[in-house]
Order: structure tokens, then sequence, then C-alpha cells
């Protein structure tokens, strides 16, 4: 009797593009922070709000406002021409985007410069963008199309020179830190391969208002004690300004 066979499914552009990160994710030494995080009064004053800012922007500002202040979460290890660190002068969050492409979900970086200088509205408009505009007039997304598209030497070379190679042209394309999460799915993850310096990742709100908060980071920029000083300064951040300006957002919208 012939042993039943499976097929051979050959990877989209977009995918192979996934991998190449992917490839390079795995040659940073990273470490995971934990802290679990009390929001309740976070979560009660965005409830009030009509439109509620999204739990992204939310994040992105507060990592943004603690960035700001830490040079190191702008810092990116760079090996050549000889090991260093190249120190960004703004913050630019990356944020993986799920949009259709064809007959196919693909996963692109959307990109948000200097968040912590824009309010909470103006990030989830430029979110919203990236999520439900066309793509082809989003000019990031088009540019990685075409890289996904070009042979796999050339898109690891340019991988390769970007992240390695040119610290400036590193965080314009990639960005300096990222925020990530499947929360809305429904799921939170626990490790992630990072290929920035630092990435922020989060579980489930409980019905307390609790949410797991972690800070995957490359090693040879943070350490692990700085790394727990900057969770607890987003805490801090999430507990002071942020929740004031949500709260003037309810105010706004009650008095309009």
């Amino acid at each position: 009797m012939a042993l039943p066979r499976g097929r051979m499914v050959s990877m989209s552009p977009s995918r192979r593009l996934v991998v190449d990160l992917m490839h390079f994710s795995l040659k940073v030494p990273c470490v995971t922070m934990e802290r679990r995080m009390n929001l309740a009064r976070l979560v009660e004053a965005r409830q009030a709000c009509s439109p509620r800012p999204s739990w992204t922007a939310l994040f992105i500002k507060a990592s943004a406002l603690v960035a700001s202040k830490v040079p190191e979460m702008r810092q990116s290890f760079m090996p050549l021409p000889w090991p260093h660190f190249y120190e960004h002068d703004k913050n630019i969050a990356t944020i993986p985007v799920e949009r259709q492409w064809g007959d196919e979900k693909v996963v692109l970086l959307a990109r948000v410069r200097s968040p912590e200088n824009r309010s909470l509205g103006q990030i989830d408009a430029i979110l919203s963008g990236y999520k439900d505009g066309p793509m082809e007039k989003i000019r990031s997304f088009r540019r990685d199309l075409r890289v996904a598209m070009l042979p796999g030497p050339i898109r690891r070379l340019l991988m390769w020179a970007t992240l390695y190679l040119i610290g400036r042209q590193r965080s314009h394309n990639f960005g300096t830190f990222s925020v990530a999460s499947v929360a809305a799915h429904g799921a939170g993850m626990l490790h992630i391969v990072p290929f920035l310096t630092s990435t922020l990742h989060y579980g489930l709100l409980d019905d307390k208002g609790c949410l797991d908060m972690r800070l995957t980071i490359d090693h040879r920029v943070l350490d692990g004690a700085a790394a727990a000083r900057v969770l607890v300064a987003l805490e801090s951040v999430l507990a002071n300004e942020i929740l004031d300006e949500v709260q003037s957002l309810r105010f706004v919208r009650k008095a309009a």
C-alpha cells in the first residue's frame, strides 16, 4: 500500500522576506524581562472614551517617552566597520501589521516617527492608515514588497548592509524599537526573536486590569538591570502621562 504523500508549497515573496528577517534576528543575543503591571485606572479611563485609543497607541507613546530619556533604547549594535553603537536622534516605532495581499495574509512593518511628540489620536490615525489604507499608496509597503521580489542573495545583501553597516538607514528602515502583540486575536506572546534593540510585547488584561508586560532586549546594548528599570519607568508613564492624556480625551468629548 502506497504511503500518502504531501506536496511541496512554494514560499511567497513576502514570506521569504520574513525568513530573511528571522535569519538576522537569530544572530541577536536576546533576553526577555517581564513585569506585571496594574493598569486598572488606565483601563477605566480608556473605556470612558469614544472612540477608544488603541492599546497599541498607548504603549507606543509610553515606550517612546521612556526611550527619549534612555539613550540606550535608541542605540543599535553595529558590528562594521568595527563594533560600535549607533544612537539615533529620535524614536521610530515599528509595528508588525497583517494585511491581505492577493490570496495571502502578509505581515509588513508599519512605522511611527517621533511618537513621543504625537497625540494618541495622531498615532492611531497613522496606524489606521497602515492597517486599512490602499497598500499601493503606502510608500514603505511598496518598498518592502519590491525588496521581497528581489533574488535571495540581493535581498540578504541589502538587509546585511542596512542592519550591520549603515546606522542611519537601519533606523530609517527598521525603527529604533518595536511593539508587537497578538492580544487582539486572543493570545499573548511569551517569546519573540527580535532584530531591534528592544521589543515590547504583552499578554492579555485580566479582570483586575493587570497585564504581563514583556521587554525583549539585545543584550549587547542593554543589560538586564537597565531593562528592568525601563519596565518600571514604562509603568510609571502609563499611570501618569498616558493616563492624563486619556482622561483629557474623555473630558474633551464630554464637554463637546
